[in-house]
């Protein structure tokens, strides 16, 4: 098993991945470490070696994380259970003192003591990473970014990931050519604030272009998350002229529609500035999918706040809608805020803009029938469309593959 001591080898491991798609690459890379190492990846009850790749965005997530490593520690009784992500950078002893058997490993440190002994490993070039026991990721993330460095008064997160760093260009595009090389069709850019993305004056847009010319024509790029203020021309334009290789879908976090709201979480936009930017986004592609994050229940929300936020949303036309109830994260600013809204509003809230949003997500999946996408296929029968949303595709159709599909 892996401990601080470079001769002690994990012969199997398993990976508990928990939180966002950069951690999910993170976890994917953990694993291919392994795999290089000449580990087996094995479900938790036969493992030597257990990595729990936490989060804290929410309350929640942290209560998930804590709950996903005792049940790490109740899988066997001799696994060592490594710690490392987010909600371990922020509260180390609360983990180091489950178990003698649990080690808290900073993320940065981490391919340092699984990769193999004397290797130069790098994410993602192993290609036992394509196939991790049964399973085929379909869909492969690339950290390009990662750290933040704003500051929302309701976030955690740029205290767990540090600042904001960017990926050499010349590593990204050579880790997706060995990724189109070895038969993956989609490849989605990930990073904690994706669109800070800037490495020796090439910003995110540019990185797009040089991917574009160096992948084949076969290969599709999705952007995740991306903050509004970072959003610019010449992505849109860029966007809009790929001819689907870079998907026209993009995951803009709007967080809140009222003004007041959106300053007091120091969100580095205005509600207008966001609508200006929609406007601009359907303007250049028509048919773009725009999904979202809400945060219901920030302390001080009125009911007035929340319905401005309601109509932000159908105004937006998201065809996806993630909410959230506001979380206290110790820490932040508008945890130590005396105005905190009570539960059950807050649980009001999410379930009315619940509604809105499924209304809107078929309303966008009305207006596309006819038309037609390429649809990445995941498992047998079901495929993803360009605009993100799962079709049913014939049984036989080849796993990982693109293929034309009408809705």
């Amino acid at each position: 098993m892996v401990s601080d001591s470079s001769s002690d080898r994990a012969k199997t491991f398993h990976v508990v991945n928990l939180g966002c798609k950069v951690n999910r690459v993170e976890s994917d890379d953990f694993a291919a470490a392994l795999l290089a190492r000449g580990g087996e990846a094995v479900d938790a009850a036969r493992a030597d070696l257990i990595v729990v790749n936490t989060c804290t965005v929410t309350g929640e997530a942290e209560k998930k994380t804590r709950k996903a490593v005792r049940g790490a520690l109740r899988a066997n009784d001799h696994a060592r259970v490594i710690v490392t992500g987010c909600a371990a950078a922020i509260s180390p002893e609360v983990f180091e003192g489950m178990d003698p058997r649990v080690q808290v490993v900073p993320k940065g440190s981490m391919m340092g003591l699984l990769a193999p002994e004397g290797s130069s490993f790098e994410p993602h070039g192993a290609a036992p990473l394509l196939r991790v026991g049964d399973e085929f990721p379909t869909r492969v993330g690339i950290k390009v970014q990662d750290g933040c460095d704003n500051a929302c008064t309701y976030c955690i997160v740029h205290v767990a990931r540090g600042r904001a760093w960017s990926r050499p260009a010349d590593e990204i595009v050579s880790e997706a050519v060995r990724l189109a090389q070895a038969g993956v069709r989609e490849i989605v850019l990930t990073g904690i604030n994706l669109g800070s993305y800037s490495f020796e004056g090439m910003t995110l847009a540019g990185l797009l272009r040089r991917l574009l010319d160096a992948v084949e024509d076969d290969v599709r790029f999705r952007i995740s998350s991306v903050e509004p203020r970072d959003v610019h021309d010449d992505l849109i334009e860029l966007m809009a002229q790929a001819d689907g290789r870079i998907c026209r879908h993009l995951h803009l976090p709007l967080q809140s529609g009222s003004p007041k709201v959106l300053k007091e979480m120091a969100r580095p936009y205005k509600a207008s500035y966001f609508v200006e930017l929609v406007d601009r986004l359907y303007e250049a592609m028509p048919m773009l999918s725009l999904s979202t994050d809400v945060i219901v229940g920030f302390p001080g929300e009125t009911e007035e706040d929340f319905q401005e936020t309601a109509a932000m949303a159908e105004r937006c036309r998201f065809s996806k809608m993630h909410i959230f109830r506001y979380s206290m994260r110790e820490g932040t600013p508008a945890a130590r805020r005396a105005d905190q809204v009570d539960p059950v509003v807050k649980a009001d809230r999410a379930k009315r803009l619940e509604a809105i949003a499924q209304a809107l997500r078929e309303a966008d999946r009305s207006r596309r029938a006819g038309t037609v996408e390429l649809a990445l296929v995941e498992t047998n029968g079901v495929a993803t469309t360009e605009s993100y949303h799962e079709v049913r595709v014939a049984e036989d159709a080849p796993v990982g593959e693109l293929m034309e599909f009408r809705l």
